[in-house]
């Protein structure tokens, strides 16, 4: 897992590795292992490496085959490197390092960019063929790995963080007005490629773009799983799918122990994340490391759910760390978090998960984590009440459930600059699920939940705050094999047992049924969810500030209403209104955007 960045040019001009060093230091907690730098007149790369395969310096990048007259920097893990490696050996091909690294650059040279088609794991990775010029970028097929792109006449720069693009400079930072209806509609997601920033863009999930010498270029995008159901699976029976499922996540779970260092455990205490534990136990790790960390209580929300995660520990024998942390702790820690934030999230868990990271990678350095079940197997609220509806009901539904806000709402609250005659958010959701290849409403809303929620909220909150402190997250759930499975799989086995139905049968057979049979809990973090002290004087200072004046995004009115009562307005999903605006004023001056 590493940091990576680089420059192409398209006028002529040299690249500017001065401002390639910039982006590689403002990488430097996603690598602390080592780094590079490397070009050739057009083409910059530069890298952080944290190392976790190959640990020798042959696994430095950016890695030069001069041999084959290519170049990669890589950031991720392939798990099934050694078997790929192992194939292209048989084709001829002949390593000088142990790494995944170079079963890419080795597979690109074979299977030119079907290469991804090849690769379990989760991977961002940037190639540059020496002979043509050409340049080749690609993210993995669930967007685990984050790849950042800043285009201008003559250039394109691209990193794993978008703060590190504005570490570059010269970079058009105005407030995107569709990108901010997104943010401000759908819980703080801003569907690829955009982002808040004009400026700044994001290659999707399961893309892969070949940029030629000339500066055209070409997107593709592959691996995109089928929410349909199959001819061969007509026969099955609950039963045959719980079992199929329950192989299925065994090999994820098993692919992601690949690893020349030790891998733990972010236990939350739920279903998902307690699976992992049990599987692994069950795979023969014994002495594993398991994490937990909980907050103090706030206005009688409780904030930890340890009772739950020390079942886990101690059913399975794990060596378990409980992490408490106070609320003047927490709210000093927001400023790292959001420093940490590549885009502006206002999920709770954000803050958890990067004090959780913190802890954690004072003692290992690789962790499984159970994001991306409930996206995957129907474990949310929202999708019960959409089974049986057409698929125009079904959108209504899904948008009077999730969303923030309505559009009509938006004029109180952002000003005449950024206001929008029409409803982007409404129209990218309808768009997206009355697309072709989901069978159900359920179906479609599972598809748009996995392909765009999951991946600008829970898999961008995991690498943004793991990597920050140099910790690599690994996520089983997201398996693209599983993935494509669970698709498959019919949605009223999903919906079952109050949502998640197939993993809690499978979870009967694995792990302790009182945490299956306990209320969905989430991952509590109470002094955010309910403002107060420090953290809303955090909030009050940079609402009411200069820099957010002068910046204009909100309707002066709308703001004091809020703060005269900071826990009076909350979303559909109990997010506090005023910790959204708050949260993106302070991610704008902490990145002096």
């Amino acid at each position: 897992m590493c940091g990576l960045c680089g420059e192409i040019t398209f006028d002529g001009s040299m690249a500017d590795t001065t401002a390639v060093a910039r982006m590689v230091e403002a990488l430097v907690p996603r690598g602390p292992d080592g780094q590079g730098l490397w070009s050739t007149g057009r083409v910059a790369f530069g890298h952080r490496r944290l190392s976790v395969i190959d640990l020798s310096t042959c696994g430095s990048q950016p890695m030069v085959d001069n041999d084959l007259g290519l170049t990669a920097v890589f950031n991720g893990c392939i798990y099934d490197y050694q078997e790929l490696r192992a194939e292209l050996e048989g084709h001829g091909y002949r390593f000088f390092s142990h790494s995944d690294t170079e079963v890419i650059l080795k597979g690109y040279h074979h299977w030119g960019t079907d290469v991804v088609s090849h690769l379990h794991g989760m991977f961002a990775f940037a190639i540059h063929e020496r002979d043509s010029g050409r340049v080749v970028l690609a993210r993995d097929r669930l967007g685990i790995k984050p790849l950042y792109l800043a285009e201008t006449p003559g250039r394109l720069r691209f990193a794993s963080t978008l703060p590190a693009l504005l570490r570059a400079g010269d970079v058009d930072t105005s407030i995107d007005p569709v990108a901010l209806h997104h943010y401000l509609t759908w819980h703080a997601v801003v569907p690829a490629p955009r982002t808040l920033l004009t400026g700044v863009r994001k290659l999707p999930p399961a893309t892969v773009r070949v940029i030629e010498a000339d500066g055209s270029s070409t997107e593709h995008r592959y691996g995109e799983p089928r929410y349909e159901r199959r001819p061969e699976h007509a026969s099955w029976s609950a039963r045959d799918w719980e079992d199929a499922i329950e192989d299925a996540l065994r090999v994820a779970v098993r692919r992601r122990l690949v690893a020349d260092i030790p891998v733990g455990v972010l236990l939350s205490g739920g279903l998902d994340s307690s699976l992992i534990v049990g599987l692994l136990a069950q795979e023969g790790q014994t002495g594993l490391a398991t994490y937990s960390i909980g907050f103090e209580s706030v206005a009688g929300q409780e904030g930890d759910e340890f009772a739950y995660s020390d079942v886990i520990a101690a059913h399975f024998g794990t060596d378990h760390h409980r992490i408490r942390v106070g609320s003047d702790e927490l709210a000093g820690s927001l400023a790292h978090a959001i420093g940490a934030m590549a885009e502006p999230m206002v999920s709770h868990d954000v803050v958890a998960f990067d004090l959780l990271s913190e802890r954690v990678s004072q003692s290992i350095r690789v962790v499984q984590s159970g994001q991306g079940a409930d996206e995957v197997f129907a474990g949310y609220h929202w999708y019960p009440p959409l089974d049986g509806l057409d698929r125009d009901a079904a959108i209504a539904e899904y948008a009077k459930r999730f969303f923030d806000r309505d559009h009509a709402a938006m004029s109180r609250i952002v000003s005449d600059r950024y206001a929008l005659a029409y409803d982007p958010s409404l129209a990218f959701v309808r768009a997206h699920m009355s697309a072709p290849g989901a069978d159900t409403a359920v179906d479609a809303a599972l598809r748009l939940d996995s392909e765009i929620m999951l991946v600008d909220d829970p898999v961008k909150r995991v690498d943004n705050m793991s990597m920050a402190w140099g910790l690599e997250a690994r996520v089983p759930f997201l398996d693209h094999d599983l993935v494509q499975l669970a698709a498959m799989c019919p949605p009223e086995l999903k919906l079952a047992d109050g949502g998640k139905g197939v993993l809690k049968a499978i979870g009967r057979r694995i792990i302790p049924p009182e945490v299956i049979d306990r209320p969905k809990g989430y991952f509590p973090v109470p002094a955010i969810t309910h403002l107060e002290g420090k953290v809303l004087d955090l909030v009050r200072d940079a609402l009411s500030g200069d820099a957010a004046r002068d910046r204009g995004l909100f309707r002066p009115e709308y703001v004091d209403e809020l703060l005269a009562d900071p826990n009076g307005e909350l979303t559909p999903l109990k997010g506090n209104k005023l910790w959204q605006l708050g949260l993106l004023e302070l991610w704008l001056q902490a990145h002096a955007v």
